[in-house]
């Protein structure tokens, strides 16, 4: 197999893992934005850590994937992961909630509900 073919074999699995990523993400935003809390974890409550858990664990797993396969390609990092993981954790007391975080997210990406 050419350099060529493996190049553009493994540019095919980026862009395939990118669409599930993406496809996984508005799946979750659309939830919270409809009153589902702890995808972005700021309320630090472990029920809704856990139920989240596994969502989060895929979209990590995917998103390292991901920028394996950019970092082969000699492409940038996944920027969609990087934005989602800088905006999980705890935030002020003043920050809008998750709900409306999801919102503002699905509205920037184009797919608002």
């Amino acid at each position: 197999m050419s350099r060529a073919d493996r190049l553009e074999r493994l540019d095919g699995r980026r862009a395939e893992l990118e669409a599930e990523y993406e496809e996984r993400l508005l799946a979750a935003l659309h939830d919270v934005a409809s009153g589902s809390w702890g995808l972005f974890g700021h309320n630090g409550d472990r029920w809704t850590a856990k139920k989240w858990a596994p969502i989060i664990a895929d979209l990590r797993d995917r998103g390292e994937e991901i920028d394996v396969l950019r970092d082969q390609l000699g492409l940038q990092p996944f920027s969609l992961h990087e934005e989602f993981e800088a905006s999980r954790g705890p935030v002020a007391s003043n920050a809008p909630g998750e709900p409306k975080q999801a919102k503002a997210w699905l509205l920037r990406l184009g797919k608002a509900i």
